[in-house]
C-alpha cells in the first residue's frame, strides 16, 4: 500500500457544522452502545465533505472525541482506506478508473486530458487552484468505462473531448451531468439489445 500524503497546512481546529452533527448523531444511534465506534467512517466522510473533500489531523481528533475511541484508531482507518484525502485536493477532485475495463477503452486518453487542462502530475493542485486528479483502481462501473468520478458523482462513457467538456464547465464553476455521456440509462445494453442471444446491429 503507497503512502498516503498529509496536507503541510493543518488548521488548529475542526468542528462539525449544526447539520453534521445532527447527521453524526443519528449514525451512531443506529449501532449498539458498546458498538458506537464503528460509525467512525461515516463520520471522516462527513468531515471530508464539509472541509473542501480533505480530512485534516484536527477532524481526526474531533472524531475520535466524538466516539470516545483513541485518535490513534481514528488515524489508521483514515490512512487505510483510498476514499479518504488526507491533504487538499481542490473543490473538484477528478478520479479517474485505470484498472483493465476501463483502459482497454480509453482511459489512457481521459489521463492525458488531466495532465493537460489539470496539472503535469497526479495529485498536485491546478494552477487556479481548484482541482486535482488521481488514477485510481476499479470505480465498480466497468460497462459505462472509461469513467471517472468527480467528488460524489460519476462520468461514464467518455472520451477525450467529453472529459475536456466536462473540466471546462467546472472550471467555470457549472455543475456538468453526472452519468453516461452517450445516452444509456445506468448499464444498459447499447442496441437497445436484451439478451445475449440477440444479432448486434450493423
Amino acid at each position: 500500500m503507497s503512502f498516503k500524503k498529509i496536507g503541510k497546512d493543518q488548521p488548529e481546529n475542526f468542528e462539525f457544522n449544526a447539520e453534521n452533527i445532527d447527521i453524526a448523531k443519528k449514525t451512531i444511534s443506529n449501532y449498539p452502545k458498546d458498538k458506537q465506534q464503528s460509525a467512525v467512517m461515516t463520520l471522516l466522510y462527513l468531515a471530508q465533505r464539509q472541509n473542501e473533500n480533505w480530512i485534516p489531523l484536527s477532524a481526526m481528533k474531533y472524531i475520535a472525541k466524538f466516539l470516545n475511541m483513541p485518535y490513534i484508531k481514528v488515524y489508521e482507518v483514515a490512512t487505510f482506506y483510498s476514499m479518504y484525502n488526507l491533504a487538499p485536493v481542490g473543490k473538484f477532485f477528478y478520479q479517474i478508473c485505470t484498472t483493465t475495463p476501463c483502459m482497454l477503452r480509453g482511459a489512457n486518453d481521459l489521463v492525458s486530458v488531466c495532465k493537460s487542462k489539470i496539472s503535469k502530475k497526479e495529485n498536485n493542485i491546478s494552477s487556479h487552484s481548484n482541482s486535482s486528479w488521481t488514477e485510481v483502481e476499479c470505480l465498480g462501473a466497468c460497462v459505462n468505462g472509461p469513467m471517472i468520478q468527480i467528488n460524489d458523482e460519476y462520468y461514464e462513457d467518455l472520451d477525450k473531448e467529453k472529459l475536456e467538456k466536462i473540466i471546462d464547465q467546472s472550471t467555470k464553476g457549472e455543475k456538468p451531468r453526472p452519468g453516461s455521456y452517450r445516452g444509456r440509462i445506468n448499464s444498459e445494453p447499447e442496441n437497445k439489445r436484451t439478451t445475449l442471444m440477440e444479432v448486434k446491429n450493423a
